[in-house]
């Protein structure tokens, strides 16, 4: 089993907004990473405490992952965090060597890991 790490910003506060980005978050992933939702395990999302109207899993399970477990936590607040992110920690169910997984970080987000953004 591996991990892929995901992130994106958001924005707005709206439902709309979130499950947009949301999806746009978890398709490239899943492109870029050349998966099938049957190869995930487990999806662990996280936002920042100023995002409130929806739960990203609502997304997930609208675009097709619904035998795959989602557990939706709120981001731990930090003194000049990074505001209005939705984060991604993915299980695949494979072997892939940590230097061959492709990571995404996209809009503002890319400023949170500069170093694995392409």
């Amino acid at each position: 089993m591996y991990a892929i790490r995901a992130a994106i910003s958001v924005d707005k506060n709206t439902e709309e907004d979130i499950l947009k980005a949301t999806k746009e978050m978890m398709q490239s992933l899943m492109q870029e990473n050349e998966l099938k939702k049957e190869d995930l395990v487990s999806i662990i999302t996280t936002t920042t405490d100023d995002l409130t109207k929806v739960y990203p899993g609502k997304a997930l399970r609208e675009i097709g992952y619904n035998l795959t477990p989602i557990l939706c936590m709120q981001e731990m607040k930090v003194e000049n965090s990074s505001q209005k992110m939705i984060r991604l920690l993915v299980h695949v169910d494979g072997r892939k060597d940590k230097s061959q997984v492709k990571h995404q970080y996209l809009k503002k987000a890319k400023k949170l890991r500069p170093d694995l953004v392409e």
